[in-house]
């Protein structure tokens, strides 16, 4: 879903215009918040890719989302409270931040911006549902139960046994909370099993 959906160019730039949006580009691998000045707000991504990444005292780093295009995120629906998180690029990124008290707060009841609200709000829908799904992978108990739980989750969104990776088994391993070494033994005993087939990053399920 595109958060300016229904809306045309000239509606586009006016409803920016009056939510006072900011636009910001990004490199690849480098960390947004510190550019980013608002306390309270939510960002679009135009284009590129950014990790929300959590970091413990360990050091141990997991991914808690991997957004793309047309996403969003934000201090309302983002798991950004403390400095254990950081918002990372993947690659050349360049986002729309606004204000949410300037969202709320602006008096406008024009067709557009009604279906800029309604758009926003599918989006957070799906982003919930998508959290939900990964609740459901990080309470299986084994690594292998959540690798296999992870590619039923993405087979049965895409109505295809067929799964490409959209990122790599690293960042995988950090998704799924689990040792990398540990889950390259896993997905050795899947395919030897005749559970899946391994491809690069194309994985085909058997079962």
């Amino acid at each position: 879903m595109n958060p300016f959906y229904n809306i045309n160019s000239d509606y586009k730039s006016k409803l920016l215009k009056e939510l006072e949006a900011q636009t910001y580009e990004f490199s690849k691998n480098e960390e947004i918040l510190k550019k980013i000045k608002n306390r309270n707000y939510i960002g679009i991504i135009l284009n590129g890719t950014i990790q929300i990444i959590k970091t413990d005292y360990n050091g141990n780093r997991t991914i808690i989302e991997e957004l793309i295009e047309n996403d969003i995120f934000g201090t309302k629906i983002s798991s950004l409270s403390n400095n254990e998180y950081t918002i990372t690029t993947k690659d050349k990124t360049k986002i729309i931040i606004i204000d949410y008290e300037q969202l709320i707060k602006v008096n406008n009841q024009s067709t557009y911006y009604n279906q800029f609200i309604k758009n926003l709000l599918e989006i957070i829908i799906n982003s919930v549902n998508d959290k939900n799904d990964r609740i459901e992978i990080l309470t299986k108990k084994t690594i292998r139960n959540k690798l296999l739980e992870y590619f039923r989750i993405i087979s049965t969104k895409n109505k295809s046994k067929n799964i490409y990776l959209p990122f790599t088994f690293t960042d995988l391993a950090d998704y799924l909370a689990i040792d990398r070494s540990a889950m390259t033994r896993e997905l050795k005993y899947l395919k030897e099993e005749g559970f899946i087939e391994i491809k690069n990053k194309r994985i085909t399920l058997l079962y």
